[in-house]
């Protein structure tokens, strides 16, 4: 049986619905009209015999078959914009010193910069992760060239490239975070009256300080418990039950959930710094590439 292909258009139409949440908002970053969309998606359908959204006079939603669809088709998208930019794009070449913030979306980071390589042999990638505010400081002493990093609140320097959502999180076993919760019973091990454990980096992230002072306002006890300067170490800390940490919520790994009963941390912005002079010609393909990387794996939204 020979199954039919399916169009890169229809599929972009479709996961870009999916994202901005409606027809009309996915016609204006698209550049069509909510007519042109509807009939995209309607073809859609037509190929797969398969409905992608149920549709409400009140709000839009994936069914399951939409649902396992928007996971392959951005696949397929971020692969059809990777060899269309191999075989179009201008030749690349260059040396760039890359610093990464360990909270950008550790797990993604390392497959996305490998196929970068591949797909840009000639671009001399040399990279370092490591903790936001020490990487700016190595950037301004000239021992980088660019820097993805965490932009502090109120802040406007570097070129802001993603927003992601901060998420308390817990160990999928653990019952600090449903001890807050006033309709939850309180858990032996963990009684009411007991400050939250925290496992966080060291003074200066500012995901730290972001979660101690949103602590501080709600009036909820608290305590570091555990201290590493490492992520994975903090990560580890809070797999095992040790305490809550703060992540952005693309980069949860399997042993973690968000935690429930605690105040909301609102959203991080990351964004490039680093004097992008005489580069632009490395630095625009790298972050192009890293967004359309990223929207195929995670929710990542782009920031304004």
């Amino acid at each position: 049986m020979r199954y039919p292909d399916l169009d890169i258009d229809l599929l972009r139409c479709f996961v870009t619905v999916a994202e901005q949440s409606g027809f009309t908002s996915a016609g204006l970053a698209l550049g069509l009209t909510q007519s042109a969309i509807s009939l995209k998606v309607k073809r859609l359908e037509d190929v797969i015999g398969r409905r992608v959204f149920e549709r409400t006079s009140r709000r839009l939603s994936l069914t399951a078959d939409g649902e396992v669809l928007l996971v392959y088709a951005r696949r397929l998208l971020s692969l059809n914009d990777e060899a269309v930019r191999r075989m179009i794009a201008p030749p690349v070449r260059g040396h760039l010193r890359l610093g990464v913030a360990d909270h950008f979306v550790p797990q993604h980071l390392a497959p996305i910069l490998s196929r970068f390589a591949r797909t840009y042999p000639d671009v001399r990638l040399e990279v370092e992760v490591g903790r936001s505010h020490e990487l700016r400081a190595a950037c301004e002493r000239g021992q980088l060239d660019l820097v993805i990093g965490k932009r502090r609140e109120g802040e406007t320097t570097g070129t802001p490239i993603w927003t992601e959502t901060l998420a308390w999180v817990t160990a999928r076993d653990a019952a600090f975070a449903r001890d807050l919760a006033s309709d939850a019973p309180a858990p032996r091990h963990a009684p009411r009256q007991h400050p939250l454990p925290l496992a966080m980096l060291p003074p200066g992230c500012m995901f730290r300080d972001r979660a101690l002072a949103t602590l501080a306002r709600a009036n909820i006890a608290h305590e570091i418990v555990y201290t590493s300067a490492s992520l994975l170490g903090v990560i580890a800390a809070a797999e095992a039950g040790l305490g809550v940490s703060v992540l952005g919520r693309s980069s949860l790994p399997p042993g973690l959930r968000e935690a429930t009963g605690l105040p909301d941390l609102g959203t991080a912005v990351m964004a490039i710094f680093g004097d992008s002079e005489g580069r632009m010609a490395l630095v625009d393909p790298l972050v192009g590439f890293i967004r359309e990387s990223l929207a195929a794996t995670v929710a990542l939204r782009p920031a304004a």
